[in-house]
Formats: structure tokens, sequence, C-alpha cells
């Protein structure tokens, strides 16, 4: 069978590019989801490594959608090489069904991740040079709609942590600062 693993790393982005550049394969089976590679714990990825069987073929745009660090790429590639799956990507041109592909991958996965850490670094070294500056605003604020609501039912007891992130689309240390924030600003007035 022929799978296609697609991922975004935000609801933002689009997911068309890939999709588009995949069709050439015939693909029987997509997987795509809208969450960041930072670790290997996605639910889309996870459904489709225990789907696939020896001999299907899964194929994605580039290694850095399937993971981002070399550890991460090369535990993915053994699995599937342990379940007799083959790998395709579309950018890097590797097939790990070859033994130039097997060897291919592994160096390709080492570049990726020395770009991501030079690319930390410098974004690091760009905040802390506008921070001097202060010109450093941080991340832009998250507009949630109907904050008050779901803060009336957190105070209430009607909802707890988890629901109130949960529902807002938050993670619980955002919800945290949202929540100082909150209480901050209704404490001026």
């Amino acid at each position: 069978m022929r799978v296609a693993y697609v991922r975004v790393s935000t609801v933002e982005q689009n997911e068309a590019r890939q999709v588009e550049a995949l069709k050439v394969h015939d693909i029987e089976k997509w997987y795509i989801e809208k969450v960041s590679a930072k670790d290997t714990n996605r639910p889309k990825l996870k459904e489709m490594l225990e789907y696939v069987r020896e001999g299907d073929t899964i194929y994605i745009h580039d290694f850095s959608r399937l993971a981002r660090s070399t550890k991460d790429l090369l535990g993915i590639a053994e699995q599937l090489e342990d379940k007799g799956v083959h790998l395709v990507s579309n950018k890097e041109n590797i097939d790990t069904s070859t033994p130039t592909g097997k060897l291919m991958l592994t160096m390709i996965g080492a570049i990726a991740e020395f770009e991501r850490s030079n690319l930390l670094e410098r974004q690091r070294e760009g905040i802390a040079i506008a921070k001097q500056e202060n010109k450093y605003k941080g991340r832009k604020a998250k507009d949630i709609k109907n904050f008050d609501l779901w803060y009336s039912r957190y105070k209430n007891r009607e909802i707890n942590k988890v629901q109130f992130a949960k529902e807002i689309n938050v993670s619980r240390p955002t919800l945290d600062k949202l929540i100082r924030e909150h209480e901050e600003k209704m404490q001026e007035n």
C-alpha cells in the first residue's frame, strides 16, 4: 500500500503544497496533521506507524515533516525497517529500500538537525540583541474570545484548569499566564 504522511506545524499553515507534491505517487491512504514535530508523540504519526505493514511504502514531502531530530528520524526509520516498510522522501529523492537510500537518510537527518540547531541559535542571538535595544516585544498576545466567561466558570468551579485550557485552546502554562494577567488587570480597575 502507498501511504502518505503530511504535517504542518500550526493550524494556520497549509498542507496543500505537500499534498500536491505527493499526488504523483498514487497515494492510497493519507495521514495529515497540524502539529509540531518537537517529538514523535503525534496522533496521526502513531496511527500511521501502527497501520503500515510489510511491503508498504510511506511517502513524505521531506524529512523535516517526519522528524526534527536525527534521533527521532532514525528511530522512525528503524521502526519502519523492522516492519519491512519503505520510506520515500520527495525533496531529498531518497528511497530507503536501497542501501544508498539508507546511508543518505542518516546523513540528511544529521544535516537537518544541524540546520535546526543553527536556526535556533541565531533566533536566540537575535532576541538577545533585540532585548538589549528594548525592541523585543515577545510573541504576539493571543486574542481569546469570551475569556471573561471561561474565567468566571473556572472561578465558580464549573470547570477545572485542564478543561479551561482545552476550551480556549492553549497550554496549561499559557493559561496560568493569561489568568495572572487577567487578575492583575482586574486589580488595576
